[in-house]
């Protein structure tokens, strides 16, 4: 139902319902509450998992912005940097988080009075006689919010931007771990690489040998066999090698949103695997959380769900709406200055739901629904949180135990091959030892290129479940 007065004389109108509608709206709008940043039950004052031997923690928030640097590998940064500008998923979210703040702009927009110019010119004519009108005025509108609905609307806009916000923080964290995870897995193939060429070699330089004595009779074609299938197995693995390296170089290119062959000159030269310093970075766990974006945005979009709640809620109440005009009517254009020409209206009307088959509490509850969803996402949000970073400080911990015994492992393999080569030179032992421990070495150095490569990806994975990789 709809009320409406309009009036002539529009001054003392126009100052009593301004002065009703401050006063309601003084007494009526309220402010969304807060989302809280931890969810139910506390938080833990510490992490639980024990950092790794040898590595100290830090607490300088500022060194995760950019931790590949970390690294100390330019190219690593080069690539992180190139990814951040041009991956679509980073151009995507910075398009998303502009169409949000461009909403909340429309949002706060509705909050002001709106005022537009008109003009018409009319020609008639009726029982043969001819006529015209003219027009200019200027109209205005104002709908006061009384019960804070219209500002309620904005705060869940205003959410939904810093939503979006945290959403791009999120992509760059995402991508420069996925690219430095990449990297890594790149350089490591480069690396086990060259570990199966080198060994494929010297298992060749054995055959040769074997062949040389099969001929002069003082080894039988056994021992021949044997070190053929050794080298050929060696030999099998380069090409796998080769084309996993290959398609690592594929996806970095992808990662920073260029043409698969686009980094094959430029990632063509093998390095080492890159390792970041022997510290870390480490926040206590509240502090973890107010960083991470993803938990942010989850914590706004609880925000953005409390207002769409209160929203929801003052749509069930009157709403007020001011209107007024201000013109010029003439029958001829030069009358349009004259004074007797001036005409000027005020409507001011209200609307009170009655009935609406009950579809208002509905909507309330429909919001209410969203939040409780929010809630629970925002909950597993932070548990998620929580968990990865204990994952990777466990991981991080066990493959550097682990990597400390496979350097030992390999140094030892090494040391065995070649005494079992110089040994079985002078034939004091047969061939299957020296198969056996060429074997060993094989697999041993691989393994060790491999915990290398595993470690550095932990380190990256912990940057990432801190909450590192944006500023």
């Amino acid at each position: 139902m709809t009320f409406g007065l309009r009036c002539w004389d529009w001054r003392p109108a126009a100052g009593a319902l301004g002065l009703g509608a401050v006063l309601l709206v003084q007494g009526c709008a309220h402010s969304v509450p807060a989302a809280p940043l931890a969810p139910d039950g506390a938080l833990p004052v510490a992490w639980n998992a024990p950092l790794p031997s040898g590595v100290a923690a830090t607490r300088q928030a500022d060194d995760l912005t950019r931790w590949w640097e970390r690294f100390g590998d330019a190219q690593l940064g080069a690539l992180v940097a190139q990814a951040l500008q041009a991956h679509p998923s980073a151009l995507s979210a910075q398009a998303a988080l502009r169409q949000a703040r461009a909403q909340a702009r429309v949002q706060a927009a509705g909050l002001l009075p709106d005022l537009s110019l008109s003009g018409s010119a009319q020609r008639s004519r009726s029982g043969g006689e001819t006529g015209n009108s003219f027009q200019l005025g200027l109209d205005a509108g104002w709908e006061p919010d009384l019960f804070g609905r219209l500002d309620a609307g904005l705060q869940a806009s205003e959410a939904d931007a810093r939503a979006a916000q945290a959403s791009l923080e999120q992509v760059h964290v995402s991508l420069s771990a996925e690219v430095a995870l990449q990297y890594i897995a790149l350089r490591s193939l480069q690396q086990r690489l060259d570990i199966a060429q080198r060994n494929l070699a010297t298992q060749r330089q054995t055959l040769q040998l074997t062949d040389w004595r099969v001929q002069a009779g003082l080894a039988t074609s056994l021992v021949a066999e044997q070190a053929r299938a050794a080298a050929e197995q060696t030999a099998a693995q380069v090409p796998q090698l080769q084309a996993s390296l290959a398609q690592a170089r594929h996806a970095l290119a992808l990662l920073t949103g260029q043409a698969p062959a686009a980094l094959d000159a430029a990632l063509a030269a093998p390095q080492s695997v890159p390792l970041p310093a022997q510290s870390l970075v480490m926040d206590i766990p509240a502090d973890t959380l107010r960083q991470r974006p993803d938990v942010r945005v989850a914590q706004e979009r609880v925000q953005a769900a409390l207002a769409r709640v209160s929203q929801a809620d003052a749509a069930r109440y009157p709403s007020l709406r001011l209107s007024g005009s201000l013109g010029l009517r003439a029958l001829t254009l030069g009358a349009l200055g004259d004074s007797a020409s001036l005409v000027h209206s005020l409507l001011g009307s209200v609307a009170v739901p009655l009935f609406d088959g009950g579809a208002t509490q509905a909507q309330v509850e429909v919001q209410q629904a969203a939040l409780e969803q929010a809630r629970q996402a925002y909950q597993l949000a932070v548990l998620t949180a929580l968990k990865e970073v204990e994952d990777a400080l466990v991981a991080l911990g066990g493959e550097a135990a682990r990597l400390a015994h496979l350097q030992k492992a390999a140094q030892a393999a090494g040391n065995a091959a070649l005494l079992a080569q110089q040994r079985y030179d002078s034939g004091l032992i047969d061939f299957a030892s020296v198969l056996e421990t060429q074997r060993t070495q094989l697999s041993t150095q691989d393994a060790l290129a491999t915990s290398q490569a595993t470690l550095g990806s932990n380190h990256v994975r912990l940057f990432k479940a801190l909450g590192g990789g944006w500023q």
